[in-house]
């Protein structure tokens, strides 16, 4: 039971290891990153971000619940095929089902601002 114990250990360390100078880093799809984009109301317009940056909607920034603040994410709309990058400046959204909060510039790139919302896939680009 020990050799098979340690021989099991030693395959899987074998096969995490192979392969990995074959993986494109660049790029990496965030697991679970589909959903719905929202953008910003205009009365967070200069408010603080949770980066303690300014809220600026003509700017090309974005709210993610968990990715690091200055990451550089893709997002497309899945219904046209339009696509904007926007860096994570701010913590949300906070409604289920919404995947990611852009300035009314980044939204406007990817859906008429007058749906409110997009089906989009989140990718981090950097």
């Amino acid at each position: 039971m020990r050799q098979v114990c340690i021989f099991l250990s030693f395959l899987f360390l074998l096969v995490s290891c192979a392969g990995s100078q074959d993986r494109d880093n660049s790029v990496m799809v965030v697991t679970g990153e589909r959903g719905k984009a929202s953008y910003y109301a205009d009365k967070y317009q200069y408010r603080k971000t949770a980066s303690g940056q300014r809220l600026d909607n003509s700017a090309m920034t974005a709210a993610h619940k968990t990715l690091p603040f200055g990451t550089k994410v893709r997002v497309t709309n899945i219904n046209n095929g339009r696509t904007v990058e926007v860096v994570i400046n701010d913590r949300g959204p906070f409604v289920r089902g919404r995947v990611i909060d852009l300035t009314r510039a980044a939204f406007s790139r990817i859906e008429d601002l007058r749906m409110g919302l997009a089906d989009v896939e989140v990718v981090v680009v950097r």
